[in-house]
């Protein structure tokens, strides 16, 4: 079991925010951070990470080996992203299989996801830094599901299949999904919840 003194929570990160809450970089003296949406307990760490053009679903604990389970292959990661075009099938079908990416400089392949295009707009609010107008060409929106986490992963596979990520909302880890959660907001959570992967195969 958890061990109840350690705390977690989720919250939905705004576009913008860094998913760290000290900076010890002079030249990012100006960036949001985590810190500022709420009070959290020392030792807090966020289990993997948004980039800072990056929305959505974010979980926070205290506990090193909470992140680490969450942060394997054994739990999925979705999200949902607006492409720069009008995705097709050829490319669903090739996000699908994994496309070749550059990790560290080095070529990888990432590994089979579940990709669907979604059939309606969603209705995430209106992102602080607006998305390029739809006068300039056509835009679509598609769920992808990993067990990987690479950096900037999802918009360099995107990229890899022709289709330019232009808004990327990580919307469930797991069972835990952001809903209707509001950018900005933090909850603390339970051990339970957090939990709930421990029995998925």
């Amino acid at each position: 079991m958890s061990n109840p003194t350690h705390r977690h929570f989720l919250v939905h990160k705004p576009f913008g925010y860094l998913s760290q809450f000290i900076n010890n970089q002079t030249k990012r003296k100006n960036q949001k951070m985590l810190g500022e949406l709420g009070e959290f307990p020392e030792g807090t760490m966020s289990i993997g990470r948004l980039d800072k053009d990056s929305e959505g679903l974010l979980l926070l604990t205290t506990d090193g080996k909470t992140s680490a389970r969450i942060t394997g292959r054994k739990v999925e990661k979705e999200y949902w992203v607006q492409v720069d075009g009008q995705l097709t099938e050829e490319a669903v079908a090739e996000l699908r299989s994994g496309v070749d990416i550059s990790v560290n400089k080095e070529i990888y392949r990432t590994l089979p996801a579940e990709v669907a295009a979604l059939a309606e707009r969603p209705g995430f609010p209106e992102r602080s830094r607006k998305v390029r107008d739809d006068r300039h060409g056509p835009t679509s929106w598609v769920s992808i599901i990993i067990r990987e986490g690479k950096f900037r992963q999802v918009r360099k596979m995107t990229a890899a299949a022709g289709f330019p990520t232009l808004r990327l909302v990580r919307v469930r880890i797991g069972e835990i999904r952001l809903g209707d959660f509001e950018p900005g907001k933090v909850l603390e959570i339970s051990s339970e919840v957090v939990g709930e992967e421990k029995n998925r195969k």
